[in-house]
């Protein structure tokens, strides 16, 4: 058994989960980590699981007309080890380009690492949310003044506030 990345790209219509999923399971593949979401009409699915390369390939084959599909082999497993504290950064305002890119530097830029993000645009209002994990040794006070700081230049509002952690 080999850990694959599967990604699912395509139009939305009701069942593509339960067509992609059915024709795993067929295969004996357990979904271990998966993520999946509209984007402006569109469909984006990403899974890691175990199993056996050729058949996972093979299952999907019908679907790929409709739907762009990659299967690949991942390597071994490296745990992310948290940081930190984690946090939840949301960024709102007038759309613009380099919203992600300024708010991300900032975050990079005190250590830390972003452990999921999600953009929305309705309208003019884009709407940022992230989950962030801060080292210990972060400057907040400095942190949160330098995201101030961009999203004044970028016209739009942030906020970093702690998030309760998720580890079960």
């Amino acid at each position: 058994m080999s850990q694959l990345a599967v990604t699912v790209i395509g139009p939305d219509r009701p069942g593509i989960i339960a067509d992609v999923t059915e024709a795993l399971v067929g295969t004996g593949v357990n979904l271990e980590d998966s993520t999946m979401t509209l984007l402006r009409g569109h469909f984006a699915m990403m899974i890691v699981c175990a199993g056996p390369f050729d058949e996972v390939k093979s299952a999907l084959e019908p679907l790929r007309g409709e739907l762009v599909i990659t299967v690949r082999t991942m390597g071994p497993e490296h745990r992310h080890a948290p940081l930190g504290a984690p946090y939840m950064l949301s960024v709102h305002g007038a759309d613009r380009p380099g919203i992600v890119a300024a708010v991300t530097r900032m975050i990079a830029s005190a250590g830390g690492t972003i452990t999921d993000l999600s953009t929305r645009l309705s309208g003019g209002l884009y709407v940022l949310t992230a989950e962030v994990e801060l080292p210990p040794t972060a400057e907040l006070e400095m942190l949160n003044r330098a995201l101030e700081i961009t999203a004044e230049e970028l016209g739009v509002g942030v906020t970093l506030r702690p998030a309760e952690s998720d580890e079960l």
